[in-house]
């Protein structure tokens, strides 16, 4: 599966042809080309690095999965390596995009399909006099969207732990072991995604030394709008880890706190149960005991036990432990 799109002169002049004449119009100085190849075999990444002249390491790293999300700088381009993130129900779905940037080409290399490429077009159709700036405009809007899928993923891993939090400390919580178990998956979520947020705010920040460069002064407002939203992401993943330890925690001494009021109720029933038999083994030693052979004595021992049991369990209501 191919793309293809020319601007000439910052307008879109066509799209959808053939990638081998991509070599044709790159040779116009006011020509900017972009394509986009979706998996594609080492025989097609090989015929398109010959005729921009890729670095064979960045080619390699373009098909081997999962790399680093990184920026590299060779003599005639640079090598970007960003990663697309949706949750899909429970499951963090991460999808590998390979960047080349060349003077006046840009080459976009996923890794499958569900990286929604679609939406990259209308982002840069919907700022069409911005295609003038020509490739860093195109990949602004690239990485502007990858950065953007974050703050949707963030936002519902901001919700999910808002709602465990609320079942954290529902009185009528049912199942603990769901708390215990969607924090772990959680955590693991966001020791994942992490590793994708703060290695992007990398990728900007050098692209912004960089700009001297290779950006217009007039691009260079939008890439630092966009280095603050990946500082944004980085710093709100961290906090969603700190929190989702938070509930960990609090999640941990709740159970303490439950087994402590377990131990207070079994040591108030033993108290409890203690009393009858010190009073009913006392009475029943081989000596003679006042009301002995009488039903005096067996009333007597009776309302004891009564009397000291009721005591005792008033005492631990009062104080909550029963």
């Amino acid at each position: 599966m191919e793309r293809t799109r020319l601007y000439r002169n910052g307008v879109l002049e066509a799209e959808g042809f053939p990638i081998d004449d991509v070599s044709d119009h790159i040779e116009d100085p006011s020509a900017v080309v972009w394509f986009d190849l979706c998996a594609p075999s080492p025989e097609d990444l090989g015929k398109i690095s010959e005729e921009l002249g890729l670095h064979r390491l960045a080619v390699e790293d373009a098909l081997h999965s999962n790399q680093r999300p990184k920026l590299d700088t060779y003599d005639s381009h640079l090598f970007i390596t960003v990663y697309g993130a949706k949750l899909v129900n429970s499951r963090l779905d991460l999808i590998e995009v390979s960047i080349f940037v060349v003077k006046n080409a840009l080459v976009t290399v996923r890794e499958s399909p569900e990286f929604e490429i679609d939406e990259v077009l209308r982002r840069w159709d919907a700022n069409g006099e911005m295609s003038r700036y020509g490739v860093p405009y195109l990949l602004h809007g690239l990485l502007d969207h990858v950065v953007d899928g974050y703050f949707e993923v963030l936002q519902t891993m901001d919700d999910r732990i808002e709602k465990l939090e609320d079942d954290l400390f529902e009185d009528e919580s049912g199942d603990r072991a769901y708390i215990q178990r969607q924090t772990y998956e959680m955590r693991k979520k966001l020791v994942r995604f992490r590793r994708l947020a703060v290695p992007m705010r990398e990728v900007v920040g050098s692209l912004l030394r960089r700009g001297v460069e290779m950006l217009d002064p007039a691009m260079t407002p939008y890439y630092q709008d966009l280095y603050d939203h990946a500082l944004r992401t980085a710093e709100w993943t961290d906090s969603l880890r700190e929190l989702v330890g938070n509930v960990r925690e609090a999640h941990i001494n709740q159970q303490g706190f439950r087994l402590n009021d377990i131990m207070k109720k079994i040591t108030s029933w033993a108290a409890i149960i203690a009393v009858p038999t010190m009073i009913t083994g006392y009475y029943g030693q081989n000596v003679p005991y006042p009301g002995f052979g009488h039903p005096l004595g067996f009333w007597t021992s009776t309302i004891a036990i009564l009397v000291a049991s009721s005591i005792l369990y008033l005492i631990f209501k009062k104080r909550g432990w029963l």
